[in-house]
């Protein structure tokens, strides 16, 4: 599609099938939106500010964690948590930093989930790109890391 072209980095343009409504999907950070996604005109930020929740699997690189001394689950199993995670913050239903503070499995679980300022180069590439291509206030889909399964909320 030609009006493509004009979309931020990381967006396309995609069909609904149950609605037939044209939404917006960001291939980096999983997150789908139905308003066009703009670009703000001033470029990337040196810094961003995140805060995530880790679910690590049996394959992640170090599979053990402060709530778990040897984590056995799937990889699948821990994609099937961050998705309840993700549809109970949602719905409102449940905070980001309240799962984050009780089932993540990153050491930034006592804050929260809160990881301050990083810049580039800071953090496994598939986890740096995704919290670049948020906008403050937005929540990512799943990401992958060798350290397990990710939600990124962009706080700053």
């Amino acid at each position: 599609m030609a009006d493509e072209e004009n979309l931020p980095s990381g967006w396309e343009k995609r069909m609904s099938r149950s609605s037939g409504k044209v939404y917006y999907f960001n291939h980096i950070t999983n997150a789908s939106q139905w308003e066009r996604p703009v670009g703000d005109g001033r470029g990337e930020p040196d810094k961003v500010r995140c805060s995530h929740l880790l679910v690590k699997h049996n394959q992640s690189r170090r599979p053990s964690s402060w709530r778990e001394q040897n984590i056995t689950r799937s990889k699948d199993e821990a994609l099937d948590l961050i998705q309840k995670y993700i549809e109970q913050i949602k719905s409102g239903q449940e905070k980001f930093d309240s799962l984050a503070s009780q089932f993540s499995d990153c050491s930034s679980a006592k804050n929260g989930g809160d990881l301050g300022l990083f810049g580039r180069g800071q953090m496994q590439k598939p986890f740096e790109d995704a919290s670049f291509a948020l906008k403050v206030g937005d929540m990512s889909g799943p990401v992958f890391t060798d350290s397990g399964v990710h939600i990124i909320l962009r706080t700053g």
